[in-house]
């Protein structure tokens, strides 16, 4: 399945649709095969960072490196389990969960104040100023009930986001 010479069985697709909690159809799935196999440059049956980077919206993302992390080295599998939290069929706790894991650098399993204000620092640019930031990231706390000084798990990330009306659909290109 990994090699891009292979072809998928169906088998694999079933198998690819499980591990992605049957986000995807299956002529979703063999689109996504194909993309894979274009990335995939190398033919080692994973994206490296470099392949990655060779995707225009993805190198373009401010969050890109945070994303790299996540990405680099995946089968394609794995390739579509990431690409499933993206979908409009995903849920908002499987939303929430991939935004934790960009939040959380240095995956230690918690969100700090520093962690957020990295967030909106790559998000800004040139835009704001540390101290707008700061003081966006402190509103931001203290509307959800905490300070600066506290550590967010993922249930505390969970309950923050999951009373908002969160829209992180990104449509994935198939063709």
């Amino acid at each position: 399945m990994g090699n891009s010479s292979s072809m998928l069985t169906q088998y694999d697709i079933e198998e690819v649709q499980e591990h992605c909690n049957n986000l995807f159809s299956q002529q979703e799935i063999v689109s996504l095969y194909q993309r894979f196999c274009q990335l995939d440059r190398n033919g080692k049956g994973f994206i490296s960072a470099d392949e990655f980077m060779s995707v225009p919206e993805f190198a373009f993302n401010p969050l890109s490196q945070r994303l790299l992390r996540m990405v680099d080295g995946l089968n394609f599998k794995d390739f579509v389990a990431f690409l499933s939290s993206f979908s409009s069929r995903a849920s908002l706790q499987q939303k929430i969960e991939l935004m934790f894991k960009v939040y959380d650098s240095d995956c230690n399993g918690k969100v700090t104040f520093n962690d957020i204000l990295a967030v909106l620092r790559d998000l800004t640019g040139p835009f704001m100023t540390e101290e707008q930031r700061e003081q966006v990231v402190n509103h931001v706390l203290k509307e959800a009930g905490y300070t600066q000084d506290c550590s967010l798990s993922l249930d505390n990330f969970i309950k923050i986001l999951g009373k908002s009306d969160l829209k992180t659909e990104v449509e994935v290109p198939l063709d």
